[in-house]
């Protein structure tokens, strides 16, 4: 499977709401998860701990929607733009926007670097 026939699967199953499916699927074991942010989850490594870190998101906000755009590709990498509406455990509910930038070897996402919009 050559990376552009990957990102359009695995697109397919974040657009159906299947994100840990689409991980468990594609991740390789040695992932690196970057957020941008500071803390426990900043960076992440290994398949084990990236699961954890989904888990972790998934437990701690209620999804009302989501839009997931792409794959935009270029090489090796692919990127997915992603529209929520979501409440955060606590507080009140918000919408974010971020944009996933993946990097694929050999049929595996390698990495993947989550960029915030403003």
């Amino acid at each position: 499977m050559n990376t552009q026939q990957m990102a359009e699967k695995f697109t397919e199953l974040c657009r159906a709401g299947q994100f840990e499916t689409a991980g468990k699927q594609f991740w390789a074991d040695d992932v690196v998860s970057l957020e941008p942010m500071t803390g426990e989850w900043a960076r992440t490594q290994g398949r084990k701990d990236v699961e954890a870190k989904g888990k972790w998101w998934a437990e701690n906000n209620q999804v009302h929607s989501i839009k997931v755009e792409g794959p935009f590709l270029h090489g090796d990498q692919f990127a997915l733009r992603f529209e929520m509406e979501m409440t955060p455990k606590g507080k009140s509910r918000t919408r974010a926007t971020e944009i996933g930038l993946y990097e694929v070897k050999n049929g595996r996402i390698v990495e993947e670097r989550f960029l915030s919009g403003a």
